[in-house]
């Protein structure tokens, strides 16, 4: 009786979930330490190390709360983004209308008519937090506010500001005007990598505009725990707060707090907060760029598997002087079909962190793997069939 020939194409049924979970004990000795836990006032609070992108702290940081003049840090992110690009310049003029003259709240005094440098309109919100100036830049860039703050959503969206909603540029008082704490330090982040060119701009201690000076309302610029940024943030509603980003030691921290109820009470909170942060934890390269994990099983190849390798250095924030119990959860569907091309994106590493949220760092193949020939998978299938795996 004539057979039919085995099959020589991919069963899905043959590919699966491969899960392992080891420990790193080769790197660190285990035990069980969870994060240092820390009382805050704040009603908001949300830090991460941007080395590492660990989260440090989060007491509801992921509900809305109304973020006031923090949120002029997307008003800042659509100027920076348009200076980047070229499309205006430092010292391009926009022109002061009523609307801008008649905002209420805090104000960099501009006059009615006039015409303003960009680059004063910058200091003017990062130092003064000047509704006015919003507005000069909402009209400048985008005709009216409302087609900027249009503008501003869109941009949050590729950003990755998932739970923030923009009605004005200025952060002025409004039911929909929400984000989370954890939006501000990812907007935090984005202006930090995205704009080095402007960063600058937010640690500028004061500022004289019309014959006006005025000192930035951040009071931690300055102070010797590394404060360079960025921007504070009250009303009656939302509270004091204020996002901050320090460095220290090669080390930069972002925090956002907010729900406070003083200026005294955000500076203090936000100092003891860094302080916190930078003293109780410390980073640790766990994987060099290039080392090997693990091997992955591979399906139709010359090879029966590939190394899987660490794209970029593997570095996490632990607990200072302390031992972690780490854990490496390794996941890919395998076997990983030959061909492979070394570089190819085929698994990823979770990291698990007691108290700490769990990072996933993809894995590459570490060398290039060929298919077999039709003769070689005919072999691999027959003996797939003759020795199953348990």
């Amino acid at each position: 009786m004539k057979r039919n020939p085995l099959p020589l194409v991919f069963n899905k049924s043959l590919f699966r979930l491969a899960v392992c979970v080891f420990c790193v004990t080769s790197l660190l000795t285990a035990n069980s330490n969870a994060a240092l836990a820390i009382e805050t006032d704040a009603k908001h609070a949300f830090m991460i190390d941007l080395n590492t992108h660990s989260v440090l702290l989060n007491k509801s940081g992921d509900d809305a709360m109304p973020p006031s003049s923090m949120s002029k840090l997307m008003t800042i992110y659509v100027l920076f983004s348009r200076l980047a690009e070229g499309r205006v310049k430092l010292d391009s003029k926009f022109t002061v209308s009523e609307k801008a003259w008649r905002t209420q709240g805090s104000k960099t005094f501009v006059g009615i008519g006039s015409e303003m440098a960009v680059e004063d309109l910058i200091h003017g919100i990062t130092i003064q937090s000047g509704n006015d100036a919003c507005i000069v830049v909402a009209e400048g860039l985008s005709g009216t506010e409302d087609a900027f703050v249009n503008e501003m959503n869109r941009v949050a969206k590729t950003i990755g500001l998932e739970h923030s909603h923009f009605v004005n540029a200025t952060g002025l008082p409004d039911d929909n005007h929400i984000m989370t704490a954890r939006d501000l330090a990812t907007l935090a982040e984005h202006l930090f990598n995205d704009f080095p060119q402007y960063y600058h701009y937010f640690s500028v201690r004061e500022y004289t505009y019309n014959n006006i000076t005025q000192q930035n309302r951040n009071r931690l610029l300055g102070s010797n725990i590394g404060v360079d940024g960025l921007k504070t943030g009250h009303t009656d509603a939302g509270g004091y707060g204020i996002t901050l980003s320090a460095s220290q030691n090669n080390r930069r921290l972002i925090l956002v707090i907010n729900g406070l109820e003083s200026d005294n009470a955000r500076v203090e909170e936000g100092e003891k907060l860094l302080r916190w942060g930078f003293r109780e934890f410390e980073n640790k390269t766990l994987l060099q760029k290039g080392q090997k994990v693990a091997d992955g099983d591979v399906w139709f190849g010359k090879q029966p598997n590939v190394p899987l390798v660490a794209d970029k250095d593997v570095v996490v924030t632990l607990l200072a002087n302390s031992k972690n119990d780490i854990k490496f959860l390794l996941k890919y569907t395998g076997p990983i079909a030959a061909p492979i091309s070394q570089g190819t994106h085929v698994a990823d590493l979770i990291i698990k962190i007691p108290g700490s949220e769990d990072q996933t760092i993809p894995l590459n193949a570490g060398e290039d793997v060929a298919k077999l020939s039709g003769f070689g998978r005919m072999s691999a299938v027959a003996g797939y069939y003759l020795h199953p795996p348990k």
